[in-house]
């Protein structure tokens, strides 16, 4: 997630500025053979230009609010998750039978909290593996462009991902049994529904209150298939892979369109085609790839929902819940980027 509150020029480069270079490439080729050859077949009229142009923008219009759903969905489902472990934190902490004290068990609650923290950890992993239609599993070097860009972004939190991968939230034994499951965030709330049980038979908690945890329990069960329904179906490729290629049909007809009715100004104004049609064709190429990076927000780079921030900070609020004097900070941007 970009933190600050306007992009800086260095930013706007980064992310869309490559694509400067062969719009102007392609600008300069037509208006070169254009003013050298004078070939007026080079030349279209501007109004099947302007309706392409205003259908294209509709089109990536649209396909940029969906894809701007996914993202503020996957932000509402973390929201979820945050409120909900807080609501299981004070829960499991607090709630006991009439004959029994937390005391008694708590070494047990604690064990729910510490399984919990390594849950969430453990989801952000699991949504942060890469799928094939997101930007860094692309072939050629497009793909590893943007592996790049998510190594660099994830390096500049090495001492924060170091302190969670020391962090021993789960016992030695119960890491080796979570090897053998293909949905280890699954199987982990699996465990708290065991604890649950456990609580209720020893008589530590009523039944009422065990169906209050084991609904919250459920509550994270349904968030985190929320987020795997985002993560694991795309946005649906005919939208995503039209959209590209109407822009690109935009763009390829934009300097016939230019050309004649910059050229009627006097002929050496027609070099004046080359910065019109970078400026028109870079507005759509932004357009469209904001949209395309938007749809994927765990795939670990910039649009990404701050899940490393999240699992933080529902980290500390469940530790100091409990009174564990070791907290850990929270995490903080990164070259303006929080994760």
């Amino acid at each position: 997630m970009i933190t600050r509150k306007t992009l800086s020029l260095n930013n706007i480069f980064t992310f869309a500025g490559h694509h400067l270079y062969w719009l102007t490439a392609w600008m300069l080729i037509v208006t070169a053979i254009y003013y050298f050859t004078d070939w007026k077949v080079l030349t279209m009229p501007t109004l099947p230009l302007t309706l392409i142009g205003t259908s294209v923008a509709f089109y990536v219009g649209f396909k940029n609010n969906q894809s701007y759903d996914r993202l503020w969905e996957a932000r509402k489902i973390w929201g979820a998750i945050i409120n909900n472990s807080r609501i299981a934190g004070t829960t499991i902490k607090n709630l006991h039978s009439e004959n029994t004290q937390p005391a008694d068990s708590l070494d047990i609650r604690k064990q729910f909290i510490f399984r919990h923290i390594a849950y969430l950890y453990q989801l952000r992993v699991q949504l942060l593996q890469p799928t094939q239609w997101e930007h860094v599993s692309l072939g050629l070097r497009f793909g590893i462009f943007n592996q790049k860009r998510k190594n660099a972004i994830f390096r500049a939190y090495t001492k924060e991902l170091e302190e969670i991968a020391h962090k021993k939230y789960l016992s030695e034994a119960e890491m080796q049994s979570l090897s053998k499951f293909s949905n280890k965030a699954t199987h982990i709330l699996d465990k708290q529904t065991e604890i649950v049980q456990l609580l209720f038979k020893n008589r530590q908690i009523n039944m009422m209150q065990q169906m209050e945890l084991q609904n919250t329990i459920n509550n994270f069960y349904h968030e985190q298939g929320k987020a795997e329904r985002i993560k694991k179906f795309p946005l649906p490729r005919q939208y995503s892979s039209f959209s590209f290629i109407f822009v690109c049909i935009f763009v390829f007809l934009l300097p016939f369109g230019l050309i004649g009715p910059i050229s009627s100004l006097g002929k050496e104004m027609v070099w004046m085609t080359i910065p019109a049609g970078v400026i028109v064709g870079w507005v759509y190429v932004v357009m469209e790839i904001i949209g395309d990076y938007s749809e994927n927000p765990f795939e670990g780079l910039f649009n990404d929902i701050p899940m490393l921030n999240i699992c933080r900070t529902i980290e500390i609020d469940l530790l100091q819940m409990i009174g564990e004097e070791e907290i850990p900070l929270p995490v903080e941007p990164k070259n303006n980027i929080l994760i």
